[in-house]
This record gives structure tokens, sequence and C-alpha cells, in this order.
């Protein structure tokens, strides 16, 4: 069967087909139940995409790093660190050297490369809230987090950047559960799910969307803007 005849049975142009065929991109459930009914599989497509979702690819960490530098937007949530993208050398430095990494200086070239990706052309848009604890945490010292986190807000004031935070004061709500990240290429959500060793990749337009869900939850729970950035602020002068 050519790439095109089955673009036009999963309603997917060409180029859809042949990066499923080398497997850049990965085959989501809908297309699965396609596949099984046209080809009379008997639902092995869609049992191994079962398979697929609730198992370990340890590919995921890096295909989510170069999905991430081509997202035209990227929602972010996170409970422990301030992200990568956002993160000085220094205080990347620290984390490094905290988790025991072989090799800091090789692992700090590649992650200050890939903040490159928030000054291309087009600009991606960028919509990041914090845990409170995230700015609170010493990581590094009290120079380090004063410098980290007058970085945080020199990229909160680009236009095409928000930066929030949800206070301690929120108690219990729906982002406790973890951290994880929505990026989108090419018009299609992906997620990012921050675990110890690795993480999850979630391309399931069903799970997507529930994530999508939760990260407007969050984003009610949070300070506004201009709030979320004195707040920022009252904290470094708690580093001095």
């Amino acid at each position: 069967m050519s790439g095109s005849t089955l673009g036009a049975i999963l309603d997917l142009d060409r180029s859809s087909v042949s990066r499923l065929e080398s497997g850049q991109v990965k085959l989501l459930e809908k297309h699965a139940r396609v596949l099984d009914r046209e080809w009379d599989t008997r639902g092995l497509f869609q049992i191994l995409v079962l398979f697929a979702k609730s198992g370990h690819d340890p590919e995921w960490f890096k295909t989510h790093f170069e999905m991430e530098v081509r997202s035209s937007e990227l929602r972010i949530w996170e409970l422990a660190w301030i992200p990568g993208l956002f993160q000085t050398e220094p205080y990347a430095r620290a984390i490094a050297l905290a988790d025991g990494a072989q090799d800091v200086d090789a692992g700090l070239k590649v992650r200050m490369k890939r903040q490159e990706c928030l000054f291309r052309t087009p600009r991606p848009h960028l919509w990041v809230i914090l845990d409170e604890g995230v700015i609170r945490q010493p990581v590094g010292g009290p120079e380090v987090m004063r410098g980290q986190l007058a970085r945080l807000l020199e990229l909160g004031s680009e236009p095409n950047i928000s930066v929030r935070v949800v206070p301690q004061s929120a108690g219990a709500h729906v982002g406790r559960n973890g951290a994880f990240k929505i990026m989108t290429v090419d018009g299609n959500d992906s997620v990012y799910v921050e675990a110890n060793i690795g993480g999850r990749l979630v391309v399931d337009a069903t799970d997507v969307r529930s994530y999508r869900a939760r990260f407007d939850r969050i984003s009610d729970r949070a300070l506004p803007v201009d709030a979320s950035a004195e707040l920022v602020q009252r904290v470094m002068k708690e580093f001095e």
C-alpha cells in the first residue's frame, strides 16, 4: 500500500505517514483502531499501542528534548526545579553535582544550547507555572539563587513568556500529583511527564486533553503574572 493511500485511510498527509513509518512520531490509538479495521488484524495494533503506553521507552527523554526546541507553544508545570530552559549555568551546575552527574560540563553545554530556542524566529510562546517551593528551595547557595531568580524575572518580562507561581497558601490541588510539560509541534500536542528516571511521553489525544485540563486547573490556583513577579522579588531579597 502506498503512503498516500494509507494517509487517506488515516486522514494524514504523506509526510505524516512517512514519520510514522520511520518512528519519528508514535502511532495514536485512534489510528491503531483504523488499521485493525482496515487490515482485519483483530486488535493487534491497538494491543501494541496499549503495551507501548504502559511500558518505558528510554528514547522518550531524548525525543521530548527534540520536540521542546521545535515547539511553537510550551505549557510547563514544575514542582521541583526551575525549568531547564530558564536555568542559569550555576543553578544547573548545582543540580548536576547534587545528582552525581559524571560529565557535568558536557551536560551544561547541552542545556545552555537548548535555551537558544527561546529566541529563535518566530519565538515560541511559553506559559510557565511554578510551585512556590521551586523559588524558595535553596540550590547552590544565596548568590546562585539570586542570579537564578533574576533570570526568571528577566525571561518573564518577555512578551512571549508568562511566568506565574502557585502560592503555598493554595493548599492541596491537582498539580501536586506531578510536573509535566505540554509541547505543541506542527499544531499537535504531546505531553512529557516528569519522573525520577526517564519520564514519560504522552501522545494519545484523550490523555493529552486531560493534561490540558489539568494545566488550566493549576492555572486557576496560580497568582497573576504581576503578583507572581512581586513574590519572586520578595524571595530574592530573602537570599541576600
